[in-house]
């Protein structure tokens, strides 16, 4: 694409060199990156600034740069174009490149604290099992017809997202399930984008310190952004959330529908809450009461919590004309990697494994896990190296009070020793507390599946739908669900093996 067309949405200054004539292909940021032809946009971080990086991306063969200053260092050949923000433009060219796919999308935007993941699959699970071919964008990667892309952020940057919505499209697909973060609205990445549907969840302390926001009204503002800069047709709101006209705002003006598991004057509103548990899994029912018509509906994740991502994904798709029978019959089947995902491996013992990985996400899950009254429970879990050092106490005071029995090992290290991380998470425990600390994850996950007896909860906090671990730099695959699941196959051979010595002894 010329690079005149492409700037054809844009407001710039060429600061040096010639639009006419540059072919432009490809939109690039990271320097690591570019090839010969490409465009670079210099990005401002909280860590770096791509500015400082333009003579690398020159190096690889761009000569053209979209900047926010003059870049004296570069060779007179390079055209440079200044915008007033890189991000916001980004967003802008990638759009245009990529001929606005979005909008030949319906596209369903989820922000909250906690339940975008959850909330996100269940809709487009919802949508997908109605007939109505729905791709799903956040924490768990990208999935368009079923396959499966991984993804570095909850909401990739708008250059890669524009990407996947002109591979929807290219697919048949006409509708998405997009999480957006705090960090994808403050950075423009989902800028430009038309939505059918935005909904919120809840809104709690977190994703504030270093490198994320320095307030919590700071993160509350940001968050507020998709449902007041923003089209939309229509907002669903969590009504039991304090925050909820904080952060949807008081438009009248856009049609509306609220949730709750409180306010009967809800929209959608669920009552007759009741957990279940049968021999290797657990979940929740509720009856769900919406236009004076009332349906039951199960789940195979437990939790309060889980209800009210059920009530948001059942508002959602319902702007789609799936009413609420045909979403509870889907329902019922529906299970979310790595959000409370059961993995049945041994009777009488149910091993879970969840993404909890700060203080307040691990309470929530060992809090709703204490439901189901279960012997013991056994919470695997560590945290990341490097960084968010409050959360090791957070973690640790949630399991001294509400697990029985923490082996404490690594998540994600990276750089930093995981037994110090393993260590200064145990030295936050509350007197009293058993534990036992196992560095290597691997083991960790063994030791624990080994320890379980009847009865027992065991709760794999941390790496959710994560497929490796972070050691050195390096993404090093791992699989939660096929340790355990080669774990309890191991003792199942064990105790076949012990009958047969048994019986012919």
């Amino acid at each position: 694409m010329l690079l005149n067309k492409l700037l054809s949405e844009s407001v710039y200054t060429v600061l040096r060199g010639k639009l006419e004539n540059v072919d432009i292909t490809g939109i690039r940021y990271d320097s690591r990156t570019v090839t010969a032809g490409d465009l670079f946009v210099c990005l401002r971080g909280a860590l770096t600034d791509g500015h400082f990086f333009a003579d690398k991306a020159y190096a690889r063969g761009a000569r053209a740069f979209l900047t926010e200053r003059l870049l004296e260092e570069l060779p007179g050949d390079a055209v440079q174009i200044c915008v007033s923000d890189t991000r916001k433009e980004l967003a802008v060219v990638s759009a245009v490149y990529r001929g606005h796919p979005a909008d030949s999308l319906h596209v369903i935007g989820v922000t909250g604290t906690k339940g975008k993941t959850t909330t996100a699959l269940l809709i487009s699970s919802i949508l997908n099992g109605a007939g109505v071919s729905c791709a799903y964008i956040g924490s768990n990667g990208v999935i368009i017809n079923g396959e499966h892309i991984d993804s570095p952020n909850t909401t990739p940057e708008s250059c890669e997202l524009q990407k996947y919505f002109r591979m929807m499209v290219d697919a048949g697909v006409r509708h998405v399930a997009l999480e957006v973060s705090s960090q994808a609205l403050d950075h423009f990445r989902v800028y430009g984008v038309p939505f059918d549907v935005t909904v919120f969840t809840n809104l709690y302390r977190d994703h504030i310190g270093e490198g994320e926001h320095s307030s919590f009204e700071e993160y509350k503002a940001a968050k507020a952004k998709l449902f007041t800069d923003y089209k939309k047709e229509l907002i669903i709101t969590n009504v039991d959330d304090p925050n909820s006209i904080a952060v949807t705002g008081s438009d009248v003006v856009t049609p509306r529908l609220s949730y709750s598991i409180n306010d009967r004057d809800a929209d959608y509103f669920a009552d007759v809450i009741k957990p279940y548990r049968d021999r290797t899994s657990l979940g929740i029912s509720f009856v769900c009461h919406h236009n004076g018509i009332s349906v039951p509906v199960s789940l195979k994740s437990p939790g309060r919590f889980s209800v009210s991502n059920a009530l948001a994904a059942i508002a959602a798709v319902g702007h789609y004309g799936i009413d609420t029978k045909t979403s509870s019959e889907i329902l019922s089947n529906v299970t979310v990697t790595g959000r409370f995902e059961i993995v049945e491996g041994i009777e009488g013992r149910t091993f879970i494994i969840d993404y909890a990985h700060n203080g307040i996400s691990l309470e929530s899950a060992l809090s709703v896990l204490r439901e189901y009254s279960p012997e013991r429970i056994i919470c695997v879990y560590g945290s990341v190296g490097g960084r968010t050092r409050e959360r090791r106490r957070e973690l640790a005071e949630a399991a001294s009070r509400l697990a029985d029995y923490s082996v404490i090992t690594s998540d994600n290290p990276d750089f930093e020793p995981p037994s110090d991380i393993a260590y200064e998470i145990a030295s936050h425990l509350e007197k009293g507390a058993k534990y036992e600390i196992v560095v290597d994850r691997d083991a960790a996950v063994r030791r624990a599946v080994r320890i379980s007896r009847e009865g027992d909860v065991v709760l794999f906090a941390g790496k959710g739908h994560e497929r490796y671990q972070l050691i050195e730099g390096v993404k090093v695959p791992f699989s939660e669900r096929a340790i355990i699941e080669e774990e309890c196959e191991a003792i199942r051979r064990e105790e076949i093996k012990k009958r047969i010595t048994a019986q012919t002894v």
